[in-house]
């Protein structure tokens, strides 16, 4: 089921009160290129503040940890190497698990990507490098200056035999002004060339990096946020972890009317802001009631006719949001969303960047 921001605000009932350890995804959650997303630092400072420990766990393989430390620690998240978890560690070590110490692994992708080979034990080589013809296994992590001589390197090992470990699949990534191709588009033409899919993915949805989070952290209640429904959520319901999906990235509203059981999210917010708001479940006597077939919250409801999501968002866009959400999951075959989602979108914009709610 999935949950959204209360009116009702109380800091005893706040997902950050409720979970110890937020597992936080960074692209297009707390920040876009080389800036934070609106909101995020202060949401993050009062997460902190009530006793909420923070992760920053990424499927963007390309950095070190103390590099994506720095980088958050300048946009105003204060932050240290041990809270970064990354799908390059997470890959490295399931490497680490399957083959001998010391064992050369074609490392492509950003500096984080051998960095992590290195911190589990093995040997990084490089496309360039003539030891790349004879390695072990290929780690393959995102990289603004992968080259198709790396992509060639990489098939061409795999052809020869080696253990090929994909660092994360998300096929685009979040920067200004859009999306961009991520590391699953380059993996995909890897793929084409060796003729065969990866042994191993590391990252999110694939449960090997939210664990190593889990194990790290030592959280007893964690709480996923993330943008992305394929990756961020899915990974949490395969670990059976909560999550609470952002609508500052990937993600939009119509994406997540349409999907699939797998891939709903828990909560629901605009913004990190929803860290320390109240939710409300989607059903039951704090969320969308069903009154026949409507499903109403509030001022708002939502209810499915001739096949098509249909939506009265009453003022209130993140009501209409929770209850188009419950009634287009409700039924058996998916139906339109378009125009329920653009309304809903329009009352998003028309009331400000932010959740309408107000911070304990």
């Amino acid at each position: 089921m999935s949950r959204v921001d209360s009116p009702d605000v109380g800091a005893a009932h706040s997902l950050a009160a409720q979970h110890d350890v937020a597992l936080l995804d960074l692209d297009g959650v707390v920040y876009i290129g080389d800036h934070a997303v609106p909101g995020a630092v202060d949401a993050l400072a009062r997460a902190r503040a009530s006793g909420m420990r923070l992760a920053f766990v990424t499927n963007n393989a390309s950095r070190a940890p103390e590099d994506v430390a720095d980088h958050l620690t300048v946009l105003g998240i204060p932050a240290s190497a041990q809270e970064v978890v990354t799908s390059s560690q997470a890959g490295a070590a399931l490497l680490a698990g399957r083959l001998p110490p010391g064992a050369r692994v074609l490392a492509i992708g950003g500096p984080g990507v051998a960095l992590a080979i290195t911190g589990a034990g093995l040997e990084p080589v490089r496309a360039h490098d003539p030891a790349a013809a004879d390695v072990a296994a290929v780690l393959q992590g995102f990289g603004r200056d992968v080259a198709w001589t790396d992509l060639a390197a990489a098939a061409l090992a795999i052809q020869a035999g080696a253990r090929w470990t994909l660092t994360n699949p998300d096929v685009t990534l979040p920067v200004p002004g859009g999306r961009a191709p991520g590391n699953g588009s380059l993996a995909r033409a890897v793929e084409a060339a060796a003729g065969r899919p990866p042994d191993d993915i590391a990252g999110k949805p694939h449960p090997a990096l939210m664990q190593a989070s889990i194990d790290r952290t030592q959280a007893r209640s964690p709480l996923a946020v993330g943008d992305r429904l394929d990756t961020d959520i899915a990974g949490a319901t395969r670990a059976g972890v909560p999550s609470l999906l952002v609508l500052t990235g990937i993600a939009d509203v119509a994406s997540l009317l349409s999907a699939i059981p797998e891939e709903r999210p828990n909560f629901i917010g605009a913004d990190l802001r929803a860290l320390t708001l109240q939710p409300a479940p989607t059903s039951g006597t704090q969320g969308p009631r069903a009154e026949g077939e409507v499903m109403r919250l509030g001022p708002s409801c939502a209810w499915v006719e001739a096949g098509e999501v249909r939506v009265d968002v009453g003022g209130d866009w993140l009501a209409a949001l929770q209850c188009a959400c419950a009634a287009a999951w409700a039924t058996v075959e998916p139906p339109r969303v378009g125009e329920a989602a653009a309304l809903i979108e329009r009352a998003h914009r028309e009331t400000g960047p932010g959740p309408r709610n107000v911070d304990p």
